[in-house]
């Protein structure tokens, strides 16, 4: 059997050119779905094992979403971090606009 030439052996990450100056930049939204996925992981693991999917499983998963982001939004260190981390305003609550409207009257 003869040896495989240098020519025809599969590249390797570190061969060649550098690819990672020719990847585009991520968008803002790029790195917020990775951030999101991230601490969906336990979600993504449990769907992964679904075999049959209905309109019922799906709506258990899109709850257990919401409530996993309900839950992270209510332990974060500082509120609206995700907004921030990621450059989007943090929206205002409804008691502030309240708050403010009842400033604003008196």
């Amino acid at each position: 059997m003869g040896r495989l030439s240098e020519s025809a052996a599969p590249a390797m990450p570190s061969d060649g050119a550098r690819t990672l100056p020719s990847m585009e930049q991520p968008t803002r939204i790029d790195l917020l779905e990775l951030d999101i996925d991230l601490r969906l992981t336990d979600l993504w693991r449990e769907a992964a094992d679904v075999t049959e999917w209905s309109l019922d499983v799906v709506a258990a998963f899109m709850r257990a979403s919401y409530g996993k982001g309900y839950c992270d939004a209510l332990t974060e260190e500082s509120p609206g971090a995700l907004c921030h981390e990621h450059g989007y305003d943090v929206p205002a609550r409804e008691l502030d606009y309240r708050q403010t409207a009842r400033r604003d009257a008196a």
